[in-house]
C-alpha cells in the first residue's frame, strides 16, 4: 500500500513533466525543417524593417530610367532644332542657285562687236517696203548696165542747151510738165519735166558736180551740181536719167547748159521724164517758178 501510494503521488507530476516535453516536443517538431535536425534555436535579434533593403536597391533603377526619358525628350527637341538652324543656315533662294549654276561665256579678247542687221528691208509701211524694194531693183539694174557708155548711147557730147544765160532749161523741149513741187503730201520736192527716153540733160547753172551715181536712192541715175549765183549758193538735181547715160563725175566742173546725161526712167519712176530740183541755201524751192523767173517760158 505504502509502495503504491508513492507511485500514485508521484504520477501527477510525472505526468505533468511528460506534458511540458511533449509542448517542448510540438515546438521543436515546428522548428524542425523538413529534411534535416531540428535547428537551434535563434538567437534572439531586435527586429528591423523587412522594406527598406528593397526600398534602397530600386532607388538608382528608378532614376536612371527618369534621366533616360529626360534625355530622350531633350534630344527629341534638340537635334531638330539644330537640324532646322543648319537648314535655315544653309538655305538659299532659286536665283542664288540659279546664279551659282548659270553658265558664262569668255569672250576673247580681239573679239569685236557687230551690229545684226535684218535682211529684209528696215520698213514698217507698204508704200516704204515697196520704196526699198525699186531702190533696190534701180540699184541691181544700175550694176548690171553700168558698163554702157556714152558713146554706145551716140551721144554729142558737144551738145550744149539753147541760150546763153547764166541759168538754162535743163531740157531743151519739154513734151509736158508732170507732178509738181509739193506734190504726194508734200513728198515731192521737185518737178517733174516728161519727155521720151533718152533726151539730152543740160546743166542748168556752171557749178562742181558733188554727185555723180547710178544708184542715188530713190532718184536713180542722177547728177546734183552745186553753183553759186549772184552769191547765193545753189544746188541742182537731176533724177531718173538712163543707164550709163552720166557723162561727168563728181568733182567735176561743168559750164552752165553743158551735156550731163540722158532722159530715163530709173529709181522710183513709172515712165520717162526729167525730176528736176532746185536748193537755194539747202532750202528746197519750186524749181518750177525758179526757171520760169530766172529763165522765161516752159521751151
Amino acid at each position: 500500500m505504502a509502495e503504491e501510494n508513492d507511485s500514485t503521488a508521484i504520477e501527477p507530476e510525472e505526468t505533468a513533466t511528460s506534458l511540458t516535453r511533449s509542448r517542448r516536443a510540438t515546438r521543436a517538431a515546428a522548428n524542425r525543417p523538413k529534411g534535416g535536425r531540428a535547428a537551434r534555436p535563434a538567437a534572439v535579434v531586435p527586429a528591423t524593417p523587412a522594406v527598406k533593403a528593397p526600398r534602397a536597391r530600386r532607388r538608382p533603377v528608378r532614376s536612371l530610367a527618369v534621366y533616360g526619358v529626360i534625355g530622350a525628350l531633350v534630344a527629341t527637341v534638340a537635334i531638330p532644332a539644330y537640324a532646322a538652324s543648319q537648314n535655315t543656315a544653309s538655305a538659299r533662294t532659286i536665283q542664288q542657285v540659279a546664279a551659282d549654276d548659270a553658265q558664262s561665256l569668255v569672250v576673247a579678247s580681239d573679239a569685236t562687236e557687230s551690229t545684226i542687221t535684218r535682211d529684209s528691208y528696215a520698213a514698217t509701211t507698204a508704200d516704204e517696203i515697196a520704196k526699198k524694194k525699186a531702190e533696190a531693183a534701180a540699184a541691181a539694174r544700175a550694176r548690171q548696165t553700168s558698163h554702157v557708155s556714152a558713146a554706145s548711147l551716140n551721144i554729142d557730147l558737144n551738145m550744149h542747151a539753147p541760150g546763153s544765160g547764166a541759168i538754162r532749161w535743163p531740157l531743151a523741149h519739154v513734151d509736158h510738165v508732170g507732178e509738181g513741187f509739193g506734190a504726194r503730201g508734200g513728198e515731192h520736192q521737185g518737178v517733174d519735166l516728161l519727155d521720151p527716153a533718152r533726151t539730152p540733160i543740160f546743166a542748168a547753172m556752171a557749178g562742181t558736180v558733188r554727185v555723180s551715181q547710178d544708184s542715188f536712192g530713190g532718184y536713180g541715175v542722177c547728177v546734183t551740181i552745186d553753183s553759186v549765183v549772184n552769191g547765193q549758193k545753189v544746188s541742182t538735181l537731176y533724177g531718173h536719167m538712163t543707164y550709163g547715160s552720166r557723162v561727168v563725175q563728181a568733182g567735176q566742173t561743168v559750164a552752165a547748159g553743158q551735156l550731163i546725161g540722158l532722159v530715163g526712167s530709173t529709181g522710183r519712176s513709172t515712165a520717162n521724164h526729167l525730176h528736176f530740183e532746185v536748193m537755194l541755201n539747202g532750202t528746197h524751192v519750186d524749181p518750177l517758178a525758179w526757171l520760169l523767173t530766172n529763165v522765161g517760158p516752159v521751151p
